[in-house]
């Protein structure tokens, strides 16, 4: 009689570690997966060639939803571009596949464009585009690239920090 009470909780529990196992995997990546992944990718495509005596460069996606693009000169000019991906409206290309320009486009004169140290003075002003130069981009990456910013400008409020 006791031995048959003990028996019976040891015969479900192989149940419930296949539901519990079941129910830890995830089915789509979370919103960091993804800002990881834009990232990685943004940094292999940009074409920093593209632009004329360019120091150095960074093109990132924040956790904030943020898309950032600061580039800085020889000559000590930099420029920088920034739009919260919530405004985001869509992308343009044109080029091919070894070498083009993603347009970024956002709903209003949503994207911040300021420059620094510039020989005609500092701006500080609004636009509702930039152009981020690519090289090597197929039209899967670019395809999914347009998916994971629309992701960022329908996510819910509640994922971002």
């Amino acid at each position: 009689m006791v031995n048959s009470i003990l028996q019976k909780p040891f015969r479900l529990l192989p149940v419930f570690v296949c539901c519990m196992l079941l129910a830890g995997f995830k089915t789509a990546p979370d919103a960091q997966q993804i800002i990881n992944w834009s990232n990685l990718t943004l940094s292999h495509i940009y074409d920093p060639s593209a632009e004329i005596k360019l120091k150095k460069w960074e093109l990132t996606i924040t956790e904030d939803y943020f898309l950032r693009l600061r580039k800085t000169f020889q000559n000590g000019k930099q420029e920088y571009f920034s739009c919260q991906l919530r405004r985001f409206n869509d992308l343009d290309y044109s080029g091919t596949t070894a070498a083009g320009i993603i347009k970024i486009n956002t709903r209003a004169d949503d994207v911040i464009v300021q420059t620094y140290n510039d020989r005609k003075g500092d701006i500080d002003s609004m636009a509702t585009s930039f152009n981020i130069p690519v090289k090597n981009i197929q039209p899967e990456q670019l395809d999914s690239l347009r998916t994971a910013l629309m992701y960022f400008r329908n996510a819910p409020m509640a994922t971002i920090r």
